[in-house]
């Protein structure tokens, strides 16, 4: 078999193993995504919105 053969992508790993880290990382990112905002992250991102950044 030669390398034009193999399925490795540039980084050294297989399709195959590309796509299972995809799957496993978008499943965890959907996890995070799906969390609520802490009040004090809303808090300082509504301060940073109206200007009052002097005291976020």
């Amino acid at each position: 078999m030669t390398q034009a053969d193999t399925p490795v992508a540039r980084g050294g790993l297989s399709d195959h193993t590309r796509n299972r880290l995809a799957a496993q990382l978008r499943a965890m990112y959907d996890t995070v995504a799906q969390q609520p905002v802490p009040d004090r992250f809303a808090e300082l991102i509504a301060k940073l919105d109206s200007g009052d950044r002097e005291k976020a």
